[in-house]
């Protein structure tokens, strides 16, 4: 293809799931195009992610949230505010990945001559693309990284790779390593457990994860570390007072202290959200727990995944959850 773009806007406000889940999709816009610069129009949540992995050398953050919860004459400021970033930084190739109404107005009022967006059937105005060959329209049954891989199949991109690591920086794994070098735990294999998630019908209970960590704590060669985000600080106190001393709790850690510390982990158990996502994509080793209700394309991609599910997250039992991770730590 003599297609050779120089000024490359790659545009993404989802989730920071969906985000890494993309991240073999912005890996084929760097290897297609070396030598172009490439900017990502990103969430505030996916921004840190996308910055380590090395594929995009800048980044336009937007916090979607604060657009949607502000005044609204402050919000339209902001959008007017970012149309007029996006024109001055002149952009010849707009490839929206998100494909929304808003991101593709944003794209076709950008000034980029080529626009390439995702097909999201009644969710974009994907007619304002100009890229030819079109993208095949949105399979729902596709895995969410095969969906963005389909976007880019007009580049002539041919079996992909699926499957991205990212390494933490180093500033972050001295820290981590740091922190945990005051533990005693250096002959254990690490155990991390992750009892948030968004929503509360997709958290296995804490009373399952306490009874885990007895059995993990059974076998003297594991040690079982606790995991606590921004919106899992109020579980804090009923863990120290359910879980036994000997597990450790990490908390207040920053995105990438948190990416860096599941990178040290030998599994990480987790409930279906972000952060088996960001093991995933460091390498490590993940038990998912989830009800049968979830919808699979989301699942983590990675090689080295064991998907406990049930029709209920209330019928999964902890004997289970164990011998998952007890089968994977082996393999």
């Amino acid at each position: 293809m003599k297609f050779k773009p120089q000024n490359i806007l790659v545009i993404h406000f989802g989730q920071i799931g969906d985000v890494i889940l993309s991240l073999p999709a912005l890996q084929i816009i760097r290897e297609k195009f070396p030598k172009a610069k490439i900017t990502a129009l990103i969430g505030k949540s996916g921004a840190d992610i996308v910055e380590i992995s090395g594929f995009v050398d800048e980044k336009i953050i937007v916090d979607r949230v604060r657009l949607r919860d502000s005044g609204k004459i402050w919000s339209i400021k902001q959008v007017f505010k970012l149309l007029r970033n996006v024109r001055t930084q002149k952009f010849d190739f707009i490839i929206d990945l998100h494909s929304l109404y808003e991101t593709n107005l944003l794209g076709f009022f950008s000034g980029a001559k080529h626009r390439l967006y995702a097909s999201r059937g009644n969710r974009s105005l994907d007619f304002l693309a100009n890229f030819q060959p079109k993208p095949p329209r949105i399979n729902r049954l596709l895995h969410l990284t095969d969906y963005y891989l389909d976007v880019l199949k007009p580049l002539g991109v041919e079996n992909p790779k699926r499957f991205v690591n990212i390494s933490p920086q180093k500033k972050h794994l001295e820290e981590i390593e740091k922190l945990l070098s005051n533990k005693n735990i250096e002959k254990r294999k690490l155990v991390g457990l992750f009892p948030g998630a968004g929503h509360a019908s997709r958290r296995w209970s804490l009373e399952n994860f306490s009874l885990l960590s007895k059995l993990l704590l059974s076998n003297k060669n594991l040690q079982p570390i606790v995991f606590l985000g921004p919106e899992e600080e109020h579980l804090r106190q009923k863990i120290e007072e359910t879980f036994s001393p000997e597990v450790l709790i990490l908390d207040k850690l920053s995105l990438l202290q948190f990416a860096a510390a599941l990178s040290f982990l030998d599994v990480l158990i987790s409930n279906d959200t972000g952060a088996a996502h960001i093991g995933a994509v460091v390498g490590t080793k993940i038990v998912l727990v989830m009800d049968k209700r979830a919808p699979a394309n989301y699942l983590p991609c990675t090689e080295n995944l064991s998907v406990v599910n049930s029709g209920t997250l209330d019928e999964i039992g902890v004997e289970e959850v164990f011998e998952a991770s007890r089968k994977i730590l082996s393999n």
